[in-house]
C-alpha cells in the first residue's frame, strides 16, 4: 500500500478529494495532517509521499518538509512563475528520489494528475 500525507497550508480538503478521485481503486491511503506531522510521517517511514499547497509552492507548502527531510527529498513542482513539465516531474520522482511535493493551490488541477500518474504505479 502506498501512503500519501497531505500537509501544506491551503486546500487540504480539495486536494484530498481530488487525489481520491484520481487514485480510484488503487491501494493508496491518503491522510490530511498538519505540516509537522506530515513531514515527520515521511521521516519516520510511516508515509511514502508528502503533498502540500500554498501561495508560493515552497513556503507553507513545503518548508517543514524541507527542514526535516532536506532539499534533496523535496521539490516545488509549481510556483507562481513556473510549473514543471510532466517530464520534469517524472524525473524528480524517478531519478532524483523526491518524496515531498509543493505547489501553488491554483495549479492543483495541473499537477495532481501528473503526481498521481508517477507516484501510484
Amino acid at each position: 500500500m502506498i501512503k500519501i500525507v497531505i500537509g501544506g497550508q491551503m486546500g487540504k480538503d480539495e486536494i484530498n478529494a481530488d487525489l481520491k478521485k484520481l487514485i480510484g481503486d488503487n491501494d493508496v491511503e491518503v491522510t490530511i495532517k498538519n505540516d509537522l506531522d506530515a513531514a515527520m510521517a515521511i521521516q519516520n517511514g510511516e508515509a511514502d509521499y508528502y503533498i502540500g499547497a500554498c501561495e508560493t509552492g515552497a513556503g507553507g507548502a513545503l518548508a517543514m518538509a524541507t527542514a526535516l527531510l532536506g532539499s534533496d527529498k523535496t521539490v516545488t513542482v509549481a510556483s507562481p512563475s513556473k510549473v514543471l513539465s510532466e517530464e520534469q516531474i517524472a524525473d524528480e520522482i524517478n531519478n532524483k528520489g523526491k518524496v515531498a511535493f509543493g505547489f501553488t493551490i491554483n495549479t492543483k488541477d495541473t499537477v495532481l494528475p501528473i503526481l498521481v500518474k508517477y507516484l501510484v504505479k
